[in-house]
């Protein structure tokens, strides 16, 4: 049982009662959590490191399902955190176009870590998904990280109200012809610090070109400033 969730998305504010459910997914690195509430089943893939005090949800874009920008980066990071006392968490929009749907989701996921025993968040998200997580970290302190890849611009006003402390790196490709590298530019100079942008020249919207360095930056991005972690 994670409980009631008050969640605010947009001034508007929604409650929700949820229940969590871990299904074992032998041979994989994952196990899979159904997430149910009065809204419908969010679905998760749980990456889990044994006593961690710190984790990371990743969500994605309009695209739904388990999609991940630049080259796997999100199962590579998911694979990966465990080794630092990190647990992942993947999650799967119920409605992948709304944004406060997709919002309620990542806080699900997030409510989902906090009833494993973390206290420190941070959050990734992919164009639709930079909007997300800006959205579910907005006023939360547990939030210490927040990456945000080739973000769209709607959505990403709440960028002011980070958590006193909670960094947050913007990444874009100049060459993105899906959301405009502005929006990180505008969502950049909006921020407080700690706050850091970076625009990878001749990358996509989902930056395949950059995948190799982007694994890099976000992953010490996270490590840096993570509590519990060390670069």
């Amino acid at each position: 049982m994670l409980g009631t969730a008050a969640i605010e998305v947009d001034a508007t504010k929604v409650v929700v009662q949820a229940t969590a459910r871990l299904v074992p997914q032998p041979g994989e690195a994952y196990d899979l959590v159904e997430i149910e509430t009065d809204r419908g089943t969010t679905v998760c893939h749980y990456y889990e490191a044994e006593g961690a005090r710190d984790g990371v949800v990743m969500v994605g874009g309009t695209g739904g399902g388990f999609d991940s920008p630049a080259r796997g980066l999100y199962p590579r990071l998911a694979q990966d955190l465990p080794h630092h006392r990190i647990s992942a968490l993947r999650v799967r929009y119920r409605h992948p176009t709304d944004l406060m749907e997709s919002t309620v989701d990542a806080i699900l996921g997030m409510r989902y870590l906090e009833s494993q025993g973390v206290s420190a968040v941070g959050l990734v998200g992919h164009s639709l998904g930079g909007a997300v997580v800006i959205q579910a970290a907005a006023n939360d302190p547990k939030v210490r990280a927040v990456v945000v890849i080739s973000t769209q611009a709607a959505g990403t006003e709440p960028v002011a109200r980070l958590p006193k402390g909670a960094a947050i790196l913007m990444i874009h490709g100049d060459a993105d012809t899906v959301t405009s590298p502005r929006s990180s530019e505008e969502t950049y100079r909006r921020a407080r610090e700690p706050r850091r942008l970076v625009i990878y020249e001749g990358a996509g919207h989902t930056l395949d070109e950059a995948a190799g360095s982007l694994f890099v930056e976000v992953k010490a991005w996270l490590l840096k400033h993570l509590p519990g972690t060390l670069v």
